[in-house]
């Protein structure tokens, strides 16, 4: 895959801007490190991302960190209280925090000129900073943490040369200076390339899923901030007034030790029901996944809190009407009315179900106006390009930082 490919899809002037800063930077090193190289749209992004940089001329690396099942139970309640509801960390949970970073950084070679480290689970690594560049990316919305987890967090986050943050109220005060960089998806992906209704059909009756009637699909990790158990609460509701059937899709990482829980409740209580379809998907089921969002009549994402939700944008590249949490980056993707529709409660998700059964031609026009957005905003050229600038943007020259 190069540059070349996605003539005719992105933006010339982006692949131009691309090709002139990655002029500027070849040759050089960049890493990214994060926790987990399946599961979720950071291991998404960077799986496409990085050869892409690659080719550009730059020596990029991906380094995942390793962790203990005890670990990601405590990242992951990290997550949550950065997110505003988890509880308070411990100091024996801390101290484990610290010591599976430690350990880390003697393993993983964090000497390049720019490094990108990716969320909370490896945020300490920064005390083994070598030289160049160090930003913090955060994929998590954390406008409204807990205020004694964020300040034990923000300890470490001021230590590096930058943060990033998918969109701008999730910034917090930092005496480093913030940049603003929503993700994005790879429309050559497997999970975003244009499908044959065949192969369509061949996935949904692997699944035993039923084309016969409107579909309601959402795909996530199985997570308590998605609202997978409001989603069945919506579909119960709207099923009253128009026959339908409802697909939850969804996989497991391994820094997301409550997914089998989770998993277990939607199960519990979606038992009885024949329409509804409850599939947990392996790794690297991309292709998969895309059939199911191109066989979908409508997606949703009723997210309770979100990063950005990658996969309300690869529901809109589709050309599919998106109803979805208000939360996060997804206002930023949907447009409500025009790209789709926000809501606030299951009965407001389900009010958006029936309107949208009852007018397919709404459905139409909200995918056609949802395609074109994403075609501007959200694809990997776009982000690829912020990359690279924010790299040359701060130069690192002895221990003080540059802007240009």
């Amino acid at each position: 895959m190069s540059l070349e490919d996605y003539k005719g899809i992105a933006e010339p002037g982006e692949l131009r801007a691309i090709e002139c800063i990655a002029g500027k930077l070849k040759g050089r090193t960049m890493l990214h490190v994060n926790s987990t190289a399946v599961g979720g749209g950071v291991a998404e992004l960077l799986q496409r991302m990085v050869p892409l940089i690659k080719e550009l001329g730059v020596d990029v690396r991906w380094s995942v960190i390793k962790g203990t099942k005890p670990f990601f139970e405590v990242t992951k309640n990290l997550h949550n209280a950065l997110q505003g509801q988890g509880r308070q960390l411990t100091k024996k949970e801390w101290d484990l925090w610290e010591e599976v970073n430690r350990k880390n950084a003697e393993k993983v070679d964090l000497d390049a000129d720019c490094v990108f480290i990716h969320d909370p689970q490896p945020a300490l690594l920064i005390d083994s900073k070598k030289r160049g560049v160090w930003v913090w990316r955060c994929h998590i919305d954390i406008s409204t943490p807990d205020k004694t987890t964020w300040y034990f967090l923000k300890r470490e986050v001021d230590k590096y040369d930058a943060a990033i943050f998918s969109v701008a109220r999730f910034a917090q005060a930092t005496p480093i200076p913030q940049f603003t960089m929503p993700p994005s998806i790879d429309p050559l992906s497997e999970k975003n390339i244009e499908l044959t209704n065949e192969e369509v059909r061949e996935v949904y009756e692997r699944f035993k899923i039923p084309m016969g009637k409107p579909v309601l699909l959402q795909v996530s990790r199985f997570d308590k901030f998605k609202d997978p158990l409001g989603v069945i609460d919506a579909f119960r509701l709207a099923r009253k007034y128009n026959d339908c059937s409802l697909v939850l899709a969804g996989g497991t990482a391994i820094d997301d030790p409550e997914g089998a829980k989770i998993l277990k409740e939607v199960r519990e209580k979606a038992a009885g029901n024949p329409d509804i379809h409850i599939l947990l998907l392996p790794p690297f089921s991309d292709r998969e996944i895309n059939a199911l969002q191109r066989g979908a009549t409508i997606v949703l994402q009723k997210s309770l809190r979100e990063g950005f939700g990658l996969v309300v944008t690869e529901a809109l590249w589709k050309k599919k009407p998106v109803i979805a949490g208000d939360v996060g980056g997804i206002p930023l993707q949907v447009i409500d009315g025009v790209t789709g529709y926000l809501v606030h409660s299951v009965e407001g998700c389900a009010y958006r179900i029936r309107q949208l059964l009852q007018n397919p031609e709404l459905g139409l026009r909200l995918g056609e106006n949802g395609k074109e957005h994403i075609r501007r905003n959200f694809l990997i050229t776009g982000h690829i390009k912020n990359y690279l600038a924010l790299w040359v943007a701060t130069e690192c020259k002895g221990d003080k930082v540059i802007y240009l």
